[in-house]
């Protein structure tokens, strides 16, 4: 069953290994992700996310720099296995050839500092989706909350504060140059502000049901409608915190069981069309019942067992985000 991924953390989490002196390669590693697995796991695309953390960098423009060099130059030896699309021309021809696609996407839209020309700069470079916030507010956005009352860790929805002026220019922007605007971290009130000031369809790369699992990185049910009625589509996350809540007798595994609940509600809410998969590899910290790459079997076979046809775990695997990908590259 080919597979088109919508999120991953590989390429900053080589760049993490490199920095300790480890000798890795995105061809075989030690992560969730490289390409032999991922050959082996039947994919099909494979979004690489360049991640960046403002609370740790000094310069988050120049270490996504650094990210997007790290990416061309892992895989571009690698082309007779895997190739870099920039356009649904480019996924085409790499499918035509029997080889898989790399997608360079970013993960902090503060990367830009607020300033237009640096994105369209990404876009040069190939950057073809980014979200609009990761964990920090920044001058486009805000994340969900901390409630430091309740715990330190613990996210609570924030309804209030929308995106800035200048989020709204910029995924105005997005829109017109043809980059992928993603949802995930952004806070409620940002996301009801991306429905309202765009108007085709976008992504929550890496996001499951609220419903579900009540994490406020994850998606309410108004919000799954609302992306499928826009034709944009979610992304099953395999981390265990966004699939189920806790439960301190047991540890927390992402369960392929776990992950077609979340399928089978968006579906009830939003209608098959509107699911996809965002594994979040190589950016979570709990296991996952597939492992890694490599296991996506697993997950098929779960779907089957609980009724999905051949039709919509294809449609889930791959067809829904190339769907996407067709209408807006």
């Amino acid at each position: 069953m080919k597979v088109a991924d919508m999120h991953c953390d590989t390429i900053s989490e080589l760049f993490h290994a490199r920095e300790r002196g480890e000798q890795v390669s995105i061809l075989e590693n030690h992560l969730h992700m490289d390409l032999k697995r991922m050959q082996k796991g039947d994919y099909l695309l494979q979004n690489f996310a360049m991640f960046v953390h403002l609370g740790k960098t000094e310069d988050p423009f120049h270490y996504a720099m650094q990210l997007v060099d790290l990416f061309y130059n892992e895989l571009e030896p690698y082309s007779d296995r895997i190739g870099i699309v920039k356009s649904w021309k480019d996924i085409e021809e790499n499918r035509k050839a029997g080889k898989m696609s790399a997608m360079l996407t970013l993960e902090e839209g503060g990367i830009c500092k607020g300033d237009l020309a640096c994105l369209r700069d990404f876009y040069r470079l190939g950057a073809r989706m980014m979200t609009i916030t990761w964990n920090f507010p920044n001058e486009l956005g805000f994340p969900n909350g901390k409630d430091e009352s309740v715990s330190p860790a613990r996210a609570v929805p924030d309804t209030e504060h929308g995106l800035t002026e200048t989020g709204i220019a910029f995924v105005q922007e997005m829109e017109r140059i043809g980059m992928i605007i993603d949802i995930s971290h952004l806070n409620d009130a940002g996301i009801w502000d991306v429905f309202h000031y765009t108007k085709k369809p976008f992504v929550a790369s890496h996001s499951n049901a609220r419903a579900l699992a009540h994490h406020p990185r994850n998606l309410t049910d108004e919000m799954i409608r609302a992306l499928a009625e826009r034709g944009g589509v979610a992304g099953i996350n395999y981390y265990a915190p966004f699939l189920k809540d806790a439960d301190k007798k047991m540890p927390l595994q992402g369960l392929c069981s776990d992950m077609v609940a979340h399928m089978k509600h968006m579906k009830q809410i939003g209608g098959i069309g509107c699911i996809g998969l965002g594994s979040d590899f190589d950016g979570i910290d709990t296991a996952t019942e597939m492992k890694d790459c490599s296991g996506m079997q697993f997950l098929a076979d779960e779907m089957s067992r609980e009724g999905f046809t051949t039709g919509e775990i294809e449609a889930v695997f791959h067809d829904n985000v190339l769907r996407v990908y067709r209408e807006l590259l």
